[in-house]
């Protein structure tokens, strides 16, 4: 995707503190009603201890029947399980240069940050810990400040590993390293950046990715499949409008953020901009297979959205299907 206009790379430390407390308020505002009630964690779940039967019920997983009891009772009855209390999620961040684009309320990569901060939020509690990999695209990425990365992996894209920690302080640390990355020239390796979440093997838990997903599937659903084998996998899809429909403005010079070519694109002509359309419904269409096909949790946030508003509804129909007994 083409973008107009390119935000200087390096952001003020003083300004990134402002917008990460702002958010900070916007997440604890909203989200916290979510948090009420039984202890659940981010994707409220089934857990993995056994707890007792109950009844079936239409819509419950079958997966979880107890045969024992159905045998003795005459009636279907599944077993509930009870949710691991200290999990750990694992954040998949591509801060590639088509995330430094946005004709809406935010910027892309502004909205990675939001659903970053998001996440730490729903995640660090009752001792649990977030880590993440970022892939900043070509050239040497910021170093975190309160964080000691791993060293970047070999090859030309930039990605670092940001250990995973409990704690309030250490989630605000974190997201202070991924706001701070500076976005290079070049598209990063979505698919070896996914890749990072399954080296070294860890225990069950969650796996967020964050991406706009524009580089073909083929590179990155294999390893996102891989990934579901053993975690709960959400991927966060971030879309700008622009991305999805041309205006009608006349001549619109265009710059592609990944290689600087600049293009002019006439807008004023009705079957371009159909094509567009049709090209980039049929592009999402092909993200959405994929992220369905690997088994992962999709979520779409919009630069022209209430992201918080869209990932509420998100967590909550989670919840709702999760407690049903349902997977998605």
């Amino acid at each position: 995707m083409t973008s107009p206009a390119r935000r200087p790379a390096d952001v003020p430390s003083d300004r990134t503190e402002a917008v990460l407390s702002r958010l900070q308020l916007m997440v604890t505002r909203k989200l916290d009603g979510l948090l009420q009630g039984d202890y659940a964690g981010l994707l409220p779940g089934p857990g993995s201890e056994a707890g007792e039967s109950r009844e079936y019920r239409p819509g419950d997983d079958v997966r979880r029947m107890d045969w024992p009891v159905t045998a003795r009772t005459t009636m279907p009855h599944v077993r509930r399980t009870v949710a691991d209390r200290e999990l750990e999620t694992w954040l998949a961040v591509d801060l590639s240069a088509s995330l430094d684009f946005g004709t809406g309320r935010w910027l892309k990569r502004d909205v990675v940050v939001a659903a970053a901060a998001a996440l730490a939020h729903l995640t660090v509690r009752g001792g649990n810990r977030i880590g993440a990999v970022i892939g900043s695209g070509g050239g040497a990425s910021a170093p975190a400040r309160r964080w000691r990365a791993a060293p970047p992996v070999a090859g030309p894209d930039v990605f670092t590993r940001l250990p995973a920690r409990s704690g309030r302080k250490e989630a605000h640390a974190l997201l202070r390293a991924i706001a701070g990355t500076e976005i290079r020239p070049g598209r990063s390796d979505l698919g070896a950046l996914v890749d990072m979440l399954n080296r070294p093997p860890r225990r069950r838990g969650v796996a967020v990715v964050i991406s706009d997903f524009l580089a073909p599937p083929q590179g990155w659903a294999r390893p996102l499949r891989k990934l579901r084998v053993r975690h709960d996998v959400v991927a966060i899809e971030v879309v700008d409008p622009r991305e999805l429909e041309l205006p009608d403005v006349g001549v619109l010079p265009v710059v592609d953020p990944e290689t600087g070519e600049l293009h002019e694109v006439q807008t004023a002509d009705p079957r371009l901009r159909q094509r567009y359309a049709e090209a980039a419904a049929a592009q999402r269409a092909e993200i959405s297979a994929a992220l369905r096909g690997a088994g992962a949790a999709h979520l779409r946030l919009r630069t022209d959205r209430d992201w918080l508003l869209d990932m509420v509804r998100f967590v909550a129909a989670q919840r709702h299907a999760r407690t049903r007994g349902t997977t998605r």
